[in-house]
């Protein structure tokens, strides 16, 4: 009887163990994955929503142009040689823009 009044006792416990090493998964996905992808997507929003006229951007596709325009939505760029494009603000590149900025200063 006494037997079985302590592995009913050692069971509660080990449901709680149990879930432990999922918890811990879940925590460290979050702060590994999830937190740092929120970041960077903050950041972007941020970084085109500072983006004006003359600044020089680089879309993802690999373009190299400085903006001549701006939309709610859109930016007109100027590609050279007098060729216009207009890009969904979405199609900046951040990380390649500001590497640009950074590298050379402005004309």
């Amino acid at each position: 009887m006494t037997s079985t009044i302590l592995l009913q006792a050692g069971g509660a416990g080990g449901g709680l163990m149990g879930f432990l090493p999922m918890i811990l998964i879940i925590v460290v996905f979050y702060f590994f994955m999830i937190r740092p992808q929120m970041k960077k997507a903050k950041d972007h929003k941020k970084y085109i929503e500072e983006l004006k006229v003359n600044d020089r951007v680089v879309t993802t596709a690999g373009i190299h142009g400085r903006i001549v325009e701006v939309s709610e939505t859109t930016f007109l760029v100027d590609v050279g040689g007098g060729v216009k494009i207009r890009f969904d603000k979405s199609a900046i590149s951040l990380d390649a823009s500001k590497a640009l900025n950074t590298a050379s200063p402005k004309a």
